[in-house]
């Protein structure tokens, strides 16, 4: 089909579930049900995400779907905050943590159907050193274990079995270190840590919607940082997590419009929705108050408080 379609479908063929090539024919069949102009490519790397979706802006598409895990519907995104461009999330990935909380289908025909619906919600978006993220960004423990899981799988190993050896690998030989924290041009907080975890809008942290959140339109950062830093105390946070019961003792969280954080470093390994980049120190980050416009199905509208949809 031509590149200016109305409606952009961009697939990461190395996404988790390896169904992409199969979605294909999916797609075609229910985008003629409806009399709208499909154009779907497929993405052979991580690296050319952004770029196809920006050139589908240029194009003319009326919105952007994004078939992939966290990581690729993150970078699309990115292409269209800011837009009138809407996004569409087709999640094809092991967790698919914003589809999750934005209340959209899992299953992929129900998920391609609402993805071709016309139906909107606007969210915040986290960005930091003019990267964005939907879901979550953090620095200390995190990054290095991703670094640790990638290199493990370059070998062959199990993607599980090597974010495991990753985990006790990483927290064997962890170190804090220094940070100052700059919240909203009125506190400072200087301190040594092992982590420091900064959501798009605030994360439950305990019962059985541990790991989500209730809305993605709250207007701010959340900002965490665990209360002590030794080895035990790290894997003990990390098992009353899985549990379900943390308490405000165990992790010091606060939100905020806009953090700036410092350390004697003059670079830092920062995640951004479970991709690891290299970034310069101070790290600026802010909340983006409904920047992104996502496609979301007609239910969601007063179903939970997600975002504020409307008609678009």
């Amino acid at each position: 089909m031509a590149a200016s379609a109305t409606i952009t479908f961009i697939l990461n063929h190395r996404a988790g579930t390896g169904r992409a090539l199969e979605l294909q024919a999916t797609i075609e069949k229910l985008a003629q049900g409806t009399g709208l102009a499909a154009h779907i490519l497929m993405a052979k790397e991580g690296a050319d995400l952004a770029e196809l979706a920006r050139k589908a802006v240029r194009d003319g598409a009326r919105s952007v779907i994004a078939g992939g895990g966290d990581g690729t519907v993150s970078a699309i995104a990115g292409a269209l905050v800011g837009s009138e461009v809407s996004l569409g999330v087709l999640p094809l990935g092991t967790l698919n943590h914003f589809a999750k909380d934005m209340g959209l289908p899992l299953g992929e025909e129900d998920a391609v159907r609402a993805a071709l619906a016309a139906h909107l919600a606007s969210v915040d978006v986290g960005e930091v050193n003019g990267r964005i993220f939907l879901n979550n960004s953090s620095i200390g423990l995190y990054p290095r274990i991703v670094r640790f899981r990638d290199a493990e799988r370059r070998k062959g190993r199990n993607k599980w079995l090597a974010f495991l050896h990753a985990i006790f690998s990483i927290l064997r030989r962890h170190g804090l270190f220094h940070v100052e924290l700059q919240i909203d041009d009125i506190q400072s907080v200087s301190r040594r840590t092992a982590f420091v975890f900064m959501g798009n809008n605030e994360y439950e942290k305990t019962g059985l919607n541990i790991g989500a959140r209730l809305r993605l339109d709250g207007g701010s950062l959340w900002l965490c940082l665990p209360r002590r830093g030794g080895r035990a105390d790290l894997l003990r946070l990390a098992v009353l997590a899985l549990l379900g019961r943390l308490q405000d003792r165990d992790l010091q969280c606060l939100t905020a419009a806009a953090v700036a954080i410092k350390t004697h470093k003059k670079q830092l390994d920062v995640a951004l929705d479970g991709e690891v980049f290299r970034m310069t120190v101070p790290l600026a980050y802010r909340i983006r108050r409904r920047a992104l416009k996502v496609i979301v199905p007609a239910a969601a509208d007063g179903a939970k408080e997600k975002a504020s949809p409307k008609r678009g």
